[in-house]
């Protein structure tokens, strides 16, 4: 059984669970997130 991961998906689960435990980290795991996820479109990452 092969498992593959997005690692988007990943992300935004941890993002979204963080987010709930503390709200002010609202920002700052929004900026990460959006960060993370604009490397991976310009350098085609595959996770």
């Amino acid at each position: 059984m092969q498992v593959n991961f997005r690692l988007s998906g990943i992300v935004a689960l941890i993002a979204g669970i963080l987010i709930l435990a503390i709200p002010r980290l609202l920002n700052l795991i929004v900026a990460i997130y959006l960060i993370l996820t604009g490397l991976v479109q310009v350098f085609n990452v595959r996770i």
